[in-house]
């Protein structure tokens, strides 16, 4: 019997898994709380085994044709100049920027028009009730009647309110002790295909990165905070944030000016999420909703990537979920486990609180990107994107 697998989350890890359980043969349904695809976002990259899973996919041409075309990352002072540089090819093209950098929207575009074909796609609709009978899953839809599936499995992002309705007892939150907003900015003659991180004295830092819709992905993150602003509504965060960047310096002028008219804009407390098992009964979690890294890992795009695909592949091997489920995870947890391993010095290192830091972290990242330096810089800078050793799961297509 051909198996329905309900999908909740449109983002990256439920098209791709959908693209991967019908080309084993399963028929997947995705529903989505946004009116559609979620525009915007800030760019992400294709790295390692993730990337192996997008050529597998039969995606890179596409995503090729979508990229920022980001040439690296120029660490600046205030006044502009270049203190420290990483090309897209340093670290053997495995650094801070790489080669394949794409919008985390164009992505999620991507995906889903590949899988619109033959998947279901139920938007401006979200879970709201599930029944696990042992047999199959009664589902209870916002807007949609009840309807029944073999399986789900929940890939909604971070603050996936319906992994709470079925793994709030096993789910564990880690914060680490940053703030971010995103948000897009308008282009200016001055900015070039290079992204640029500034830091401020207080823990404060300002990156700007050129995407190739012309206008430039800006984010402001910091240390410290009152508690609760990532809860606030949108005016009082920006309000917050116009009043602990007021004396920053370099651009901050024009970012805090761009951020007034952003409509994408997006405030998060940066955090990761970890569960004690990744299924239960005929429901099982996915990417971030089940292991999200944080973005400091550097690594949250493969992991949605390699688990989807992970995830797919154990469920045709298995004609039992139970066994497609565990195995899933036993080939995953190793690789979410490095990924996960961020120290909670890394936003400090990232965003000294003095001048005297500043100067030392410039210092410390201009010897880092000398030729003579690269392994030890690779060191810090490379994510554990490889550290996989991907199954070969036979497909009828893909």
């Amino acid at each position: 019997m051909t198996r329905t697998v309900l999908i909740s989350g449109a983002g990256i890890a439920g098209p791709a898994l959908a693209h991967w359980l019908r080309a084993h043969g399963m028929t997947p349904t995705v529903v989505e709380r946004a009116p559609g695809v979620r525009p915007g976002g800030q760019t992400v990259d294709l790295r390692g085994a993730g990337r192996t899973v997008v050529e597998r996919m039969g995606l890179e041409p596409a995503v090729r044709e979508r990229l920022t075309h980001e040439r690296g990352l120029h660490f600046v002072d205030d006044a502009g100049r270049v203190r420290a540089t990483f090309g897209a090819d340093s670290f053997g093209g495995a650094g801070f920027v790489i080669d394949l950098e794409i919008l985390r929207g164009e992505l999620a575009e991507l995906l889903h028009a590949h899988t619109a074909a033959d998947t279901e796609y139920a938007f401006d609709d979200e879970i709201t009730a599930l029944d696990d009978t042992g047999d199959h899953v009664r589902v209870s839809f916002r807007t949609g009647p009840d309807r029944v599936f073999d399986l789900v499995v929940l890939a909604d992002g971070l603050r996936s309110r319906t992994r709470d309705l079925v793994f709030a007892d096993l789910t564990h939150h880690r914060g680490l002790g940053l703030h971010t907003a995103y948000f897009t900015i308008p282009r200016e003659p001055g900015d070039d295909d290079f992204a640029r991180w500034y830091n401020a004295p207080g823990g404060r830092s300002v990156v700007l990165r050129p995407d190739n819709l012309g206008t430039v992905r800006a984010s402001l993150s910091f240390r410290s905070a009152p508690g609760g602003v990532d809860r606030l509504a949108v005016p009082a965060q920006k309000r917050f944030l116009r009043e602990h960047y007021a004396d920053a310096g370099w651009q901050t002028p024009r970012v805090l000016a761009g951020m007034e008219s952003s409509s994408d804009f997006y405030f998060e407390a940066i955090g990761q999420v970890r569960l004690d098992r990744w299924s239960r009964g005929r429901i099982a979690v996915l990417g971030d909703a089940a292991y999200c890294p944080s973005p400091l890992s550097g690594m949250g795009t493969s992991l949605a990537l390699v688990g989807a695909y992970v995830l797919a592949g154990e469920l045709a091997r298995h004609d039992d979920h139970r066994a497609g489920f565990a195995a899933y995870e036993r080939v995953m947890r190793p690789y979410v486990t490095q990924a996960q391993k961020v120290s909670s010095l890394a936003p400090r290192l990232a965003t000294p609180q003095t001048r005297t830091g500043i100067r030392v972290l410039q210092r410390v990242l201009d010897l880092a990107a000398k030729p003579a330096l690269t392994r030890v810089g690779a060191h810090f800078a490379t994510p554990p994107a490889d550290a996989i050793d991907l199954p070969d799961y036979a497909v009828a297509s893909a």
